[in-house]
């Protein structure tokens, strides 16, 4: 839901595209290039990043204004807008340089697509190529693909035994008192969340048995055992932290929400160097680095913009 909810009025649109744009300040982070950056190929630059509000979000919006300005540029900080639309827009517009973005979101939030396309690398060439016209430009993308996923704790996985979402489907037709399901109220009623899943999978789970919440109370329950499965997002740093066990997507239902950096194409062309800057970094993003990052903001109480400083030093991008 953070990243997928399409707005629903030209108001919310406005306010959500104004909101946090005529603001923000400089990053001031006293690095140097490291294995990035070298040569300084964007200095003279003055640069804007963005990023949705979000923990993920707020974590790559700094780790690309810590590469910029490693590499030579002064950077603007214009992270944590709110919306699912706004930072695209600001980006889109002008009003920033660039951000990270999910290939995901674009093709059916902003793109208006209700299929998904199965292969990742396949999703993002189409993104690039519709986006382009939209003025924006997707760099190569990460293997950091935050989607949905069913998840249980260690305890039921010992009972159970499911490690895939046709075990899972498997079980309820066997058992169906054993599948029990805590999710979101969005997750519950979208064609590409639980019924176009339980479609798919040819999953049959009683309507009783399926109990709807937000979604970090969904964590805590699925730890707990209270519910035997749980919606959660495959990057949410609470997976690794409480320990729990997600069920692999076997039929590849649920569509591709790969990061990548989205630069203004106008940015892009007169600052060429950004692509050998950001794509180093990009490649070394995945899920396992994000539950850490994540996890690091949302269960030690650190701040993004510091965890994304530690990281990026101890990869050695940065000095």
């Amino acid at each position: 839901m953070r990243r997928r909810t399409v707005l629903l009025a030209a108001g919310l649109l406005v306010a959500a595209s104004a909101c946090g744009l005529t603001s923000g300040s400089p990053m001031v982070d006293d690095v140097k290039p490291g294995s990035i950056g070298r040569g300084e190929p964007l200095e003279g630059a003055e640069l804007t990043v963005t990023s949705k509000s979000f923990t993920e979000q707020l974590i790559l919006g700094a780790i690309m204004g810590i590469a910029f300005q490693a590499a030579g540029a002064d950077v603007l900080d214009r992270t944590g807008i709110q919306g699912s639309i706004g930072s695209r827009e600001a980006v889109r517009k002008g009003d920033a340089d660039a951000g990270y973005e999910y290939t995901g979101t674009a093709w059916i939030t902003y793109l208006g697509h209700s299929d998904p396309i199965t292969d990742p690398q396949k999703q993002w060439e189409a993104v690039r190529k519709e986006d382009a016209k939209n003025g924006l430009t997707w760099l190569p993308p990460s293997a950091l693909d935050n989607t949905y996923a069913l998840a249980m704790n260690q305890r039921n996985h010992k009972k159970y035994g499911t490690n895939n979402l046709s075990e899972v489907a498997a079980l309820s037709k066997s058992d169906p008192g054993a599948v029990t399901l805590c999710v979101e109220v969005e997750f519950a009623n979208r064609a590409d969340g639980l019924p176009g899943m339980q479609k798919a999978y040819g999953m049959q789970v009683p309507t009783g048995n399926i109990t709807q919440m937000d979604t970090g109370i969904i964590y805590t329950q699925v730890a707990k055992g209270s519910c035997t499965y749980g919606e959660v997002f495959t990057t949410d740093g609470r997976i690794k932290s409480m320990n729990l066990v997600v069920m692999d997507d076997n039929k590849h239902f649920f569509p591709n929400y790969n990061a990548a950096p989205v630069i203004n194409t106008k940015t892009l062309k007169k600052w060429p160097a950004i692509p050998q800057v950001l794509d180093p970094i990009t490649k070394k993003l995945n899920n396992t680095v994000a539950q850490d990052l994540n996890a690091k903001v949302d269960v030690d109480g650190e701040d993004p913009h510091q965890v994304a400083l530690d990281w990026m030093k101890q990869e050695g991008f940065v000095k």
